[in-house]
């Protein structure tokens, strides 16, 4: 991808020197841009979620690393800004992928071209997460031809991927295929359905419904939708899959309700060194999220709380993985295998 573009209608434009991203722990209240110069301004920008979502950290990380070489070549920079962005989050698998790869570009290059070959790396992670997108939502929307109201989970539209989405791609294509309606779980942490999601479905003029996590399970075995469509931070070698804490929930009433349980995202959230998804590090994020509301406590101070940020949804629970390369139904690990032979 060249200097000066962006995602289509997504959350990061690369300028050529410079990483802008769209703050996303501002939305909807306001669209705010940050400019990022290197590798710790944009892991700081992780951390804090104002740049979130599987794919798009992985694509963010990546410039991090290049602007980090650009302001400063050699090998101490390289091998220092690696790790600082490998660590800024740790369970989805994109981020760790793009970063080595960036890191192998530069290596790969030699000491004079190294900061060039970084940036001509990240921008190829860019345009190919850009790309994966469209065939996602192309693979995903005949899966489910027909469908005309789903259940989503988390945020998985332009904001948290390359192009227009990965599960909220699939969604847009169904729309556009004969319309479709949402129910939108708000989803913890940070209610980044009912902050993110909600948003991006309002822009495109998707029909949609607001509804507390706890509350589409139920909704779900009252015959409200049609299929439960999420996306992925990380997917083990036999199809276990992380996502958003709350997943697992949906996929159990999905099985018990006899509707399709629909994973999509790209190549890249694949991890073939875990055997299942028991060896994958889930995130403990902050106690004070839950303990408090707007600032204010909403329990006794102190109280020992229980915050994952993610949840492991066993492979026999998912009817498809949704893939860029193409369609594992069911995700098995042979099926996974030839995805990323």
């Amino acid at each position: 991808m060249a200097a000066g573009t962006t995602s289509a209608q997504g959350a990061l434009r690369w300028d050529g020197e410079h990483l802008h991203a769209l703050d996303q722990t501002r939305l909807p209240a306001a669209e705010e841009w940050l400019e990022l110069t290197g590798a710790a301004d944009t892991a700081a920008a992780i951390r804090r979620l104002a740049i979130r979502g599987a794919p798009v950290i992985g694509i963010a990380a990546a410039y991090g690393l290049a602007m980090e070489l650009a302001a400063l070549p050699g090998l101490g920079t390289l091998e220092r800004a690696w790790e600082e962005l490998r660590a800024a989050r740790p369970t989805a698998v994109n981020l760790a992928w793009a970063v080595d790869r960036v890191r192998g570009a530069a290596l790969g290059a030699g000491p004079t071209r190294m900061a060039a070959a970084a940036r001509g790396e990240a921008q190829l992670i860019q345009a190919q997460e850009d790309a994966a997108s469209v065939a996602i939502a192309a693979a995903g929307a005949e899966l489910l031809a027909g469908t005309r109201r789903v259940v989503t989970h988390c945020n998985t539209g332009a904001l948290a991927t390359g192009g227009t989405g990965s599960a909220l791609g699939i969604v847009g294509a169904l729309h556009a295929a004969g319309g479709v309606e949402v129910l939108v779980c708000e989803t913890r942490p940070l209610l980044q359905g009912a902050r993110l999601t909600v948003w991006e479905l309002g822009r495109a003029g998707i029909p949609h419904h607001l509804v507390v996590d706890a509350a589409a399970p139920g909704l779900i075995r009252a015959g409200a939708a049609d299929a439960v469509i999420v996306g992925c931070d990380r997917v083990a070698a036999n199809g276990d899959v992380a996502n958003k804490v709350g997943t697992y929930p949906l996929a159990l009433a999905a099985r018990a309700a006899g509707i399709p349980f629909v994973v999509a995202g790209p190549t890249s959230s694949i991890d073939p060194a875990l055997v299942d998804g028991t060896a994958i590090q889930i995130e403990e994020r902050d106690a004070d999220e839950v303990r408090t509301l707007a600032g204010m406590d909403v329990t006794v101070p102190g109280t020992p709380v229980r915050n994952p940020a993610f949840d492991v949804t066993p492979a026999d629970l998912v009817t498809a993985l949704v893939t860029e390369r193409g369609v594992a139904r069911p995700p098995t690990a042979a099926r996974i295998a030839e995805l990323l032979a």
